[in-house]
C-alpha cells in the first residue's frame, strides 16, 4: 500500500520539555506511550503506543487484572482510579498488589485527561 506511513505501534515524535527516559510513560498531546530511548528536549525519539508494558504503579494501589487504568503524567505512575488530570491509557494485563512497584498495562486508548 503506497500511502502507509508507518505501522503505528511506535511513533516518531519530538521529545518535550525535560526530554524523555527510555521505559517511562509520557502523554504528549493526546498520545500516551512509552519512550523507547532516552532523548533530550527537541530530539526525535520512538514512542511505543501499543503493546503491554511494565509501568511504575501508584504507591499502595491494588489493580485487578483487566481493570481500566489511568496515568499521572506528573508522577509518571499508573493509577487504579480516575481523577482530575489523569489520563485513561488502557487496562491491567496482570493484577498488581499494593506492594508491587509496577503493573503490566495493555495500552489501548487515546490519552484524554479526565475532567473535574
Amino acid at each position: 500500500m503506497k500511502n502507509l506511513v508507518q505501522k503505528g505501534n511506535a511513533l516518531d515524535l519530538t521529545a518535550p520539555s525535560g526530554g524523555v527516559t527510555s521505559g517511562t510513560g509520557y502523554v504528549i498531546g493526546g498520545i500516551f506511550g512509552v519512550a523507547s530511548v532516552d532523548a533530550a528536549v527537541g530530539e526525535s525519539f520512538a514512542l511505543g503506543v501499543s503493546g503491554v508494558y511494565d509501568l511504575a504503579k501508584g504507591s499502595g494501589d491494588v489493580i485487578a487484572e483487566g481493570a481500566q487504568v489511568w496515568f499521572d503524567n506528573t508522577a509518571k505512575t499508573v493509577e487504579n482510579a480516575s481523577a482530575t488530570g489523569l489520563y485513561p491509557i488502557g487496562v491491567a494485563a496482570k493484577a498488581a498488589a499494593s506492594g508491587d512497584a509496577t503493573v503490566q498495562v495493555l495500552i489501548n486508548v487515546p490519552a484524554t485527561a479526565a475532567a473535574a
